[in-house]
């Protein structure tokens, strides 16, 4: 049988634009005059706007980033505090096709010249104050959009409020997602437009259940695709809202904003976490909360003893979960009525995933090993790390650095991170291990753990936040030092503990375990040479 010509040659995959299923959707569904997005701002006060002005505006910065000869392929860093113009340059620059990637508006100037010269971005969109940063040499870069700029914003409202959307594909890429580079520099990555709304079909809707009376609010920002998905493409794909703040996150503030717009799911990370339910425990005047459904988890994994405190006291819950970069979202999350506190929870349906040891053969229940995952949210690469690529994203496999185990019921217990594994008397120790027993004492808000090294032998060490009440001494030093013992093994108690009054982290809220070995190198010298 002969195959016809005009299907020979027909050009494979299926139509979708991000901006069109994600934004456009919901005025063909009779939403556009809802409200999308709440900007609260903490001198200008508080803006509602719904999805048609929403989309009218993204077609405005759509128009105007074509008319700066950016288009199908093109790719657009937006380096912006959350608000308004995040929003409508991120569904605008998708709508005409470009490649959109994200960047913490607070990275220094070595970092801007990194991201610009590692991307060859052809757009970027920003503040006035960041453009003046950017590198002299840039050759790659066409347009910088500057949204503070009052010729710009002239320029955007007087272009149309309509706009055909670009011809796009599943397969073409979108979004690119880059790693906190905790462990060396960041990369890219690479997503297909498909992605998105794979995982989006299936984590929000199956386990947090989210429908278009949700209204989001998160701790992370924007340029975070953590929060990208939870406090943007989730809400908009369901018809609810998101709120967006510009300035840093406290306790009192976002307790302010659950209060005042009515915020039914937080997307939180453990830090924030200990810090709230401090504060919601010691106000005499408890921030009323009663809107919040339940919080999300994310980015480290959550202290059981963390879980139990904020559930104790506000009786809002929490589900932890897992994502990456390379698999865009959440992949492995607790579940409404399920949560195992100390565990991620069960997979999420669509996603695979095994335990595997060195030699890649999967290890039995109960015993640790590297996660590997699959599912069709997985990037297609990493830009420009070829030998990367290979390592971690084999077939339909991401190989991540992530030390697991999985109990008999199909929860997934985390157990650190294989590069932060400690050696210590022969066997093998996680820093989560002694961070979370550390937790689990009255005493102890914060902790981290790392490793030191003293006559060629690893041993470990503890920073810890005291909870308000409490004293650093040498008899607490020996007391948490017994707790761990006793709640682990003897060989897993820190050699030392040093109180301190905050931890080193990343721009995603992460503990940075590089600068934390660094404190525990640095403290141990002046600890004399005992080491029992």
């Amino acid at each position: 049988m002969t195959t016809p010509a005009n299907d020979r040659y027909r050009v494979p995959g299926r139509r979708l634009n991000l901006t069109d299923v994600f934004l456009d959707r919901q005025l063909r569904e009779g939403r556009a005059d809802r409200t999308c997005l709440i900007v609260d701002h903490p001198t200008e006060g508080s803006s509602r706007h719904s999805y048609g002005q929403v989309a009218a505006l993204a077609n405005r910065y759509g128009h105007e980033l074509a008319a700066r000869g950016l288009g199908l392929e093109d790719r657009v860093f937006l380096i912006l505090e959350d608000g308004l113009p995040w929003v409508a340059a991120f569904f605008g620059a998708l709508k005409i096709g470009c490649t959109t990637m994200f960047l913490n508006p607070q990275a220094s100037d070595e970092e801007l010249a990194f991201y610009l010269e590692d991307s060859r971005c052809r757009g970027v969109v920003t503040t006035a104050a960041i453009a003046a940063r950017l590198p002299h040499q840039r050759p790659f870069l066409r347009t910088v959009l500057v949204v503070d700029d009052a010729a710009t914003q002239a320029a955007i409202e007087a272009r149309p409020s309509e706009l055909e959307a670009a011809p796009t594909y599943e397969e073409d890429f979108a979004i690119w997602l880059y790693s906190s580079g905790s462990t060396g520099a960041p990369k890219a990555a690479v997503h297909r437009a498909a992605d998105f709304v794979y995982n989006t079909e299936r984590y929000p809707q199956e386990v947090l259940r989210m429908n278009e009376r949700d209204v989001t609010l998160s701790v992370p920002k924007l340029f975070f695709g953590y929060a990208t998905g939870s406090n943007l493409l989730f809400p908009f794909w369901f018809g609810g809202a998101a709120i967006l703040f510009p300035d840093k996150p406290t306790p009192e503030r976002l307790f302010q904003l659950v209060e005042r717009h009515g915020a039914t799911m937080l997307i939180n990370v453990p830090t924030m976490i200990a810090q709230m339910a401090g504060h919601f425990e010691q106000a005499t005047d408890k921030p009323k909360i009663h809107t919040l459904r339940l919080l999300t988890s994310a980015g480290e994994a959550l202290p059981p003893e963390l879980y139990r405190r904020w559930k104790a006291a506000t009786d809002v819950e929490i589900l932890d979960g897992i994502g990456s970069a390379e698999m865009f979202h959440v992949f492995i999350s607790a579940r409404l009525g399920e949560v195992v506190p100390g565990s991620l929870g069960t997979l999420v349906s669509g996603y695979g995933a095994k335990i595997v040891d060195l030699d890649g053969r999967e290890v039995g229940i109960g015993e640790v090993g590297t996660l590997w995952v699959e599912g069709d949210s997985a990037a297609a690469f990493y830009w420009q790390r070829a030998e990367k690529s290979r390592d971690v994203l084999r077939g339909r496999w991401v190989v991540s650095s992530d030390q697991f185990l999985r109990d008999e019921k199909g929860h997934f217990w985390y157990r650190g991170r294989s590069d932060d594994l400690m050696k210590v008397a022969g066997r093998w120790l996680a820093p989560q291990e002694i961070e979370d027993a550390l937790t689990q004492h009255p005493a102890v808000l914060e902790a981290g753990a790392a490793p030191f090294e003293r006559d060629g032998l690893v041993k470990p060490m503890a920073f810890v936040i005291l909870k308000p009440g409490f004293t650093f001494s040498p008899v607490l030093e020996a007391e948490l030092k017994g707790h761990v013992a006793q709640k682990l093994q003897h060989y897993k108690a820190p050699r030392f503990i040093d109180a301190v009054n905050t931890l080193p982290r990343g721009d995603r809220d992460k503990l940075s375990r590089g600068e934390l070995k660094k404190w525990a190198e640095k403290a141990a010298l002046g600890r004399g040479s005992s080491v029992e």
